[in-house]
């Protein structure tokens, strides 16, 4: 089965405003509180899979709302993506809080923004997974341009 993307727009550097929100109404991002359209090239993996699909083939000028389920946005989370290590290994780890967002180096040295989810006086635990991984998101959007 093919994931290739048609549509009159793939490859296309389209401009849309968009409002995204999640299932109890809670808004999470939208450029028109910015007041500049979000710039992407359609089905080049800039954007989520089903944000991708909804612009494929749209018309500039048009507008649609779409509900994407976690497969068609940032998936699912993953279990393991969530480990723990001890304080002492980690200099500085000591001072961080349960709720905090930080970055820790992966085995590459490339920075991995990660959640402090746990915290006793020996082990920190992390939760690596993106933020919205796991959730089902809602977003309006319109097609401004097409370039």
């Amino acid at each position: 089965m093919s994931n290739e993307l048609t549509g009159r727009n793939v490859g296309k550097t389209c401009r849309v405003h968009y409002k995204g929100t999640f299932n109890d109404g809670k808004q999470f991002d939208s450029s028109y509180d910015r007041g500049e359209p979000l710039e992407f090239v359609c089905g080049a993996g800039q954007m989520i899979k089903g944000f991708d699909a909804a612009v494929a083939d749209l018309e500039v000028g048009a507008e649609v709302d779409i509900h994407l389920l976690p497969a068609e946005a940032y998936g699912e989370a993953d279990p393991k993506a969530i480990f723990t290590m001890p304080i002492a290994q980690l200099p500085g780890s000591e001072n961080l809080t349960v709720g905090q967002r930080v970055y820790l180096q992966n085995q590459f040295g490339q920075p991995v923004p990660v959640l402090v989810t746990e915290k006793d006086d020996t082990n920190i635990t992390f939760d690596a997974n993106h933020e919205m991984a796991g959730k089902e998101l809602n977003f309006h959007i319109e097609l401004v341009e097409v370039k």
